[in-house]
């Protein structure tokens, strides 16, 4: 298992952790998370703890790399959070951010999710790096080409969101 952290000009990025669990409630629950993501059913701190454990931290320890809580430096505040994600219907890894929307707009998801994308290629060797979204959300298509994504082509998926855009890293 490895806890990689990695920090950029404004942003401390480090793997999520069970302290992280009254963040990863107020997240989840944020109304773009419901909207572009879905409902965990993440009801209490205890909720998100046991999500932190049985999601997050098996993955990381599994792989090596899994969901990551972006910190600011000015002021140690949760802002965001984001990771690398093996989902059982896709083949290859999923990339995935969410912030809380007060922190939206300021370049920080691109600062952290660039940081994260880099270490997913140059240390984790991930050369088939993909990131799902669903068509309404503009800002993170938009977001992922600047990156460097191209969209690929749509897929289905059992989930409340049938319908998403599968975009793929090109280097």
């Amino acid at each position: 298992m490895t806890n990689l952290s990695f920090q950029t000009e404004r942003l401390w990025v480090r793997p999520t952790h069970l302290e992280d669990a009254d963040f990863i409630l107020e997240l989840f629950n944020s109304p773009k998370w419901l909207t572009f993501i879905g409902d965990r059913q993440l009801h209490s701190r205890e909720d998100a703890e046991t999500y932190i454990e049985a999601q997050m931290l098996s993955q990381l320890k599994r792989l090596g790399y899994g969901n990551y809580t972006v910190i600011r430096k000015s002021d140690q505040k949760k802002i965001g959070a984001i990771g690398l994600y093996d989902r059982e219907d896709l083949d290859d890894i999923d990339l995935g951010f969410a912030f809380l929307s007060e922190f939206e707009g300021n370049g920080y998801a691109f600062e952290s999710v660039k940081g994260l994308t880099e270490l997913a290629i140059n240390t984790f060797q991930l050369n088939r790096l993909i990131a799902i979204t669903l068509p309404v959300n503009v800002g993170a298509q938009n977001l992922l080409t600047k990156l460097g994504f191209e969209f690929e082509r749509m897929i289905h998926r059992n989930h409340p969101q049938k319908d998403w855009m599968l975009y793929r890293i090109k280097h």
